[in-house]
């Protein structure tokens, strides 16, 4: 070995393996599976007791009904008053409760809120693992409340 030689790695060598290194995760992040954790699970309860809300406020704002959509193939909520929309992930449970008829007429997977606050009703179910929670609507008085389930027995 010669007193000039010098060990280590250059710059370059360290660009190119953090490039690498970079490439690689750019390529597998997508394939790592990204759980519902319960915290997310509650965030999309809120996020759909306030889309509810904001479709009853609008009813009885603008005085006229809205029906908000509950799109279970879609696993999809979107809103009658604005273009929002929340997504609900794959690995929630997704169960809907709606009423068949609302005011002598066909429901067609809605939830409905007319101009006097009131609503035809209906509850969603959002379950991961042993937690849950039903965002509930109710049909005399158009109330928005979410409740917590505990699935896991005893």
């Amino acid at each position: 070995m010669s007193d000039g030689a010098q060990r280590g790695f250059t710059l370059l060598e360290m660009v190119c393996v953090l490039g690498i290194i970079a490439l690689l995760a750019a390529v597998l992040l997508p394939f790592i599976p990204r759980e519902t954790s319960r915290a997310r699970l509650q965030a999309y309860a809120l996020q759909t007791a306030t889309l509810l809300k904001a479709d009853r406020g609008a009813a009885i704002g603008r005085q006229t009904s809205v029906a908000t959509l509950v799109d279970a193939g879609a696993r999809a909520i979107h809103s009658g008053a604005t273009s929002e929309s929340i997504r609900i992930p794959d690995d929630v449970r997704f169960d809907a409760m709606l009423p068949q008829t609302c005011r002598r007429q066909a429901a067609l997977s809605t939830i409905s809120f007319f101009a006097n606050g009131t609503s035809c009703g209906g509850t969603i179910a959002l379950t991961r693992l042993d937690t849950g929670f039903e965002i509930r609507v109710n049909w005399l008085t158009g109330r928005v409340e979410i409740v917590s389930r505990n699935t896991a027995s005893n």
